[in-house]
């Protein structure tokens, strides 16, 4: 049985308020602009990164991309900080790995696809492919913006703006009555990307860690100005050798990306940081093991996480 809907019966079940609203939509997207007929009744995520958005808005989301098996997911791939939402959902394993198939997207006959332009689930490569399907794809660079703004953006694309507006609200509070709570250090504070797959790289404050704390009361500062030259690469971290770490960190506390105390416990063990005011003041702290990437679910739990270690 073909799971299209004809587009008879496809009016008779939408809400009326979507219906009210007006469609088609013109979304505005990373590649330009994508129109959206109707509200979807099938959707598939080609990224992980959003599918926890689409989740918290209530989207129809049918199958998403797993990403590879490790701490950060389930046995599936799937998230930790959403994979119970998505069980409980019955959302389907789209590939596995990250391992693009535009054969498991087409069986999926989804009648919109979200993807990401950006980071290792980017649609781009595969983008022409999957729009020759004839199905709408909205692509969006989840580095470059707040879960929030992209909430708004998947709301407007699917019918559930309520939603969006409801989930990005109760965030507001949830970190708003946290903030009260809350006894915070002096100073500003780095967020820190350290040995990520080899890696080491200080967080903008425009990332999408330093909104959510920011909306605590921190005020998060990036790598100093005149270290544009040693930056390797730059999304909303810029990424910087290990030697040339230290001299890259310039807030007075530091909170390790995908922290846990273990994490923090080898930050503040290597030699090359053994100077840094952070590391000697003993102002290290974990942002959470689902800190990698923010959305409604994730932010929550950093918000808890931080609740925890700075509750008065």
């Amino acid at each position: 049985m073909l799971r299209r809907l004809t587009p008879l019966l496809l009016v008779l079940i939408l809400p009326a308020v979507a219906l009210a609203e007006g469609w088609p939509r013109s979304i505005p997207d990373a590649t330009g602009e994508v129109t959206v007929a109707a509200p979807p009744l099938r959707i598939v995520s080609a990224s992980p990164s959003l599918t926890g958005i689409l989740l918290a808005i209530d989207a129809p989301v049918a199958a998403t991309a797993a990403a590879l098996v490790g701490p950060l997911t389930d046995d599936k791939g799937f998230f930790t900080q959403w994979a119970e939402v998505a069980d409980r959902r019955g959302v389907e394993v789209l590939y596995p790995n990250l391992n693009f198939d535009i054969e498991s997207l087409i069986v999926q006959e989804p009648d919109l696809v979200v993807a990401s332009s950006v980071g290792g689930d980017s649609i781009m490569p595969y983008l022409e492919q999957v729009r020759a399907q004839g199905v709408p794809v909205i692509v969006l660079d989840y580095s470059a913006q707040s879960w929030e703004n992209l909430a708004q953006v998947l709301g407007r694309a699917t019918g559930h703006e309520v939603d969006a507006a409801r989930v990005t609200q109760d965030f507001a509070r949830q970190a708003a009555e946290v903030k009260s709570t809350l006894a915070l250090p002096e100073g500003d504070v780095s967020v820190v990307s350290y040995n990520f797959a080899g890696t080491y790289a200080v967080g903008k404050p425009s990332s999408p860690q330093a909104k959510v704390l920011a909306a605590l009361g921190f005020s998060v500062r990036g790598i100093p100005e005149g270290m544009q030259g040693d930056v390797s690469r730059s999304a909303d971290f810029d990424f910087i050798s290990h030697e040339n770490l230290p001299a890259a960190i310039s807030g007075d506390s530091v909170f390790l990306l995908n922290g846990t105390d273990a994490m923090v416990r080898s930050f503040s063990a290597d030699p090359v940081l053994a100077n840094l005011p952070a590391v000697r003041a003993g102002r290290v702290y974990p942002l959470g093991p689902t800190s990698f990437r923010v959305d409604y679910y994730s932010g929550l739990q950093i918000v808890e996480t931080v609740r925890q270690i700075f509750a008065k």
